[in-house]
């Protein structure tokens, strides 16, 4: 196959591509491409430099020559991998011209891109920049535009992949959501109405039939009983809404979960209610007739009887995994059908695991500590940490109302006083009603109070606006804070920026902001009019005030100073809010397909979102031209610094390139 497809370019790439604008008789270029390990190949530009010429190479020269520049713009299922290197080293020399020692190629230099083919065909446009200069001083500059086209038949199905893994955010987040899933799933086991069903269960089972193959097919029934009792409640609600209403709808669902007030504010003040009953306020406990019912239904024999031990489980534990399995759902609800379905699979199995075991080898009851205070300790160490959460609902609430009362200020004070009492807590320094006395505190609990003592003492330059990038997925966003000291808040707008008197006027400037003193657009046609005057191409951000993996996007990469470069100086930004509930003038309302009014702006960006680009997912970055025209391949949540400013730069390539054709 990889000899096939070796054919196949090798039959493409035997072209010689002339340079467009303007042509230079003192040099040419072709390509080739060769694959390379799996769907990666190498595209390989080879120069043609007539004798006693020779170009520069790639510098950069300041005062100096122009230096060489490559730009690749890649098209739908092509991504480039590193840098262009070439293939041989520049000859070296001072330059009495220049003043300086400046490099240069003569004769065929050859110049080599990696590119990784996720579709069977695509191809990747290439301007080149040179000044070629006779060996006298004499130079004239050159541009020159190839197409290279690339076929792979080896991936049919790369381009349904790769269109799938772009709706739908990135399969490295739902990996971390899966993985936090498992650990929440484990910790549960821990909590004071979990523990104690662990003697219960193996009472169940130690009294259950003698036939040993049974009993392990019982016990890895009550584990599957577990994880179904859990997971399929919202894969039905995810399925039923899908089916009759499709993927808008449940995405419509699960955004109104996520940003509406109304579920904020009770899943808010849920939060706040268990933890007070974690401090020792009262006790929420299921229903006794509710739960004496299930129970008394486990008496029964064969796998009716497992079930309702299971379903006794699960009813027994809810009052402290609920907040968890609220936690873990919330965080997965960003318009993606398998997201939340994944990651409770993932928490429930983590949790039912123990479980299991314990039903399959009784025995093993009596490895595990005895209840006791212990448990009540885990049970406020569990309030703290609630009371923390429940604060990233209110916040969320706050912020696509725009009521302004949880700014990150007052968010970052409220979570530095509430981990500072968790670590007086664990010190001895702090007593709740049910706490048994601690004469002295053990190696485990000194450790702890370190680590949370520690955290607090890394939110605290938080205070005046330090970025807390650890933090960036559960904070309110900088913009909302009073005072950032100038150090983090980034440098002003540079030249070529959207200047404040051009921004004043800009449609829902007065209640969006953008990070690092950015300056930008939140009306996509507004973007479009400045761009077409600037000559840049516009920089698409899908984003949302609920939208964890945006704020870690903005501080993890964002903040790195090539990036924000090419925001400043290179890009119209725009910001497109998909969850803002401000109910917009009534002229840039939006009928849809179905005759729906969309008057809010987040449900006009998110309508604009779904229909033009197929996506439900934030964050979304679109790089287009002023006219509307996508540049390159959009890109969605990914950490990777590199591989932003490449998706910038292959970005700035295409916009030129298209520029010169014209």
């Amino acid at each position: 196959m990889k000899k096939f497809f070796g054919t196949i370019v090798a039959l493409l790439s035997a072209v010689v591509l002339s340079g467009q604008m303007p042509a230079n008789e003192n040099i040419s270029w072709r390509y080739s491409v060769e694959p390379l390990q799996g769907d990666t190949c190498a595209v390989t530009l080879t120069a043609t430099i007539a004798p006693g010429w020779h170009i520069y190479d790639f510098g950069p020269y300041t005062g100096g020559p122009n230096a060489l520049e490559i730009l690749f713009a890649p098209k739908a299922g092509a991504e480039l991998v590193g840098d262009t290197e070439a293939q041989q080293e520049a000859h070296v020399a001072y330059s009495e011209m220049f003043k300086k020692d400046v490099g240069s190629y003569e004769g065929r230099p050859k110049f080599v891109q990696k590119v990784v083919v996720t579709a069977p065909e695509t191809s990747v446009d290439v301007l080149i920049k040179a000044d070629v200069c006779e060996d006298g001083g004499n130079c004239t500059s050159s541009q020159s535009k190839l197409t290279v086209k690339i076929t792979n038949p080896n991936a049919s199905g790369a381009t349904v992949k790769a269109e799938a893994e772009s709706t739908s955010g990135s399969t490295q987040n739902l990996w971390s959501m899966i993985i936090e899933a498992i650990l929440w799933g484990f910790m549960a086991l821990l909590t004071p109405c979990v523990f104690p069903m662990v003697p219960m269960t193996v009472s169940f089972f130690l009294k259950s039939s003698k036939n040993k193959a049974a009993n392990r097919f019982k016990a890895i029934m009550y584990g599957i009983f577990i994880v179904a009792l859990y997971t399929l409640p919202i894969a039905a609600l995810i399925i039923i809404t899908r089916v009759v209403g499709g993927d808008a709808v449940t995405a419509n669902i699960f955004n109104w979960l996520a940003t509406h007030w109304l579920p904020n504010l009770i899943f808010f003040a849920v939060f706040m209610v268990f933890a007070a009953s974690f401090f020792g306020a009262f006790e929420i406990v299921m229903p006794s007739k509710l739960v004496n019912k299930s129970d008394s239904n486990s008496d029964r024999g064969g796998l009716g009887g497992v079930f309702f031990m299971a379903l006794t489980l699960v009813l027994v534990s809810f009052s402290c995994t609920g907040p968890i399995v609220g936690t873990v759902l919330i965080k997965s609800t960003s318009g993606e059908f398998w997201a939340p379905i994944l990651t409770m699979l993932a928490f429930s199995t983590a949790f039912a695991l123990p479980f299991m075991l314990c039903a399959l080898f009784p025995s093993l009851l009596n490895t595990l500590p005895k209840s006791g205070g212990w448990l009540n300790s885990v049970k406020v160490v569990l309030g703290f940490v609630e009371l923390a959460l429940g604060l990233k609902f209110l916040s969320v609430a706050d912020q696509t109302y725009h009521w302004g009362i949880l700014d990150r200020e007052i968010y970052l004070a409220l979570w530095i006083a509430i981990f500072t009492l968790l670590g007086f807590y664990l010190l001895g320094k702090l007593k709740f009603k049910h706490d048994s006395e601690v004469k002295y505190i053990g190696v485990p609990r000194l450790i702890l109070s370190i680590i949370v003592f520690a955290f607090v003492v890394y939110m605290i330059p938080g205070m005046w606006g330090a970025p807390l990038k650890g933090l960036s997925g559960y904070m309110p966003p900088i913009s909302t804070q009073d005072f950032v000291i100038e150090k983090y808040a980034g440098p002003v707008a540079s030249t070529g920026a959207v200047s404040s008197s051009e921004s004043a006027g800009r449609k829902y400037a007065d209640f969006l902001h953008l990070p690092y003193n950015l300056e930008g657009f939140f009306d996509l046609e507004e973007a479009k009019e400045y761009a077409a005057k600037q000559d840049k191409p516009i920089f698409i951000d899908f984003t949302g005030h609920g939208c964890v993996n945006c704020r870690e996007m903005e501080a993890r990469v964002w903040s790195d100073e090539r990036v924000l470069d090419h925001l400043r100086n290179n890009y119209v930004v725009t910001a497109l809010y998909v969850d803002d509930k401000k109910v917009v003038a009534e002229e840039d309302w939006v009928v849809t397909e179905s005759g729906k009014t969309l008057k809010r702006l987040g449900d006009i960006n998110s309508h604009y979102a779904l229909t033009e680009f197929n996506v439900n997912a934030q964050p979304y970055y679109v790089l287009m031209s002023p006219e509307g025209k996508v540049l390159v391949e959009p890109r969605a949540y990914d950490l990777s610094v590199d591989g932003f400013v490449k998706f910038l730069e292959s970005g700035l390539a295409a916009y030129e390139i298209e520029r010169i054709a014209e």
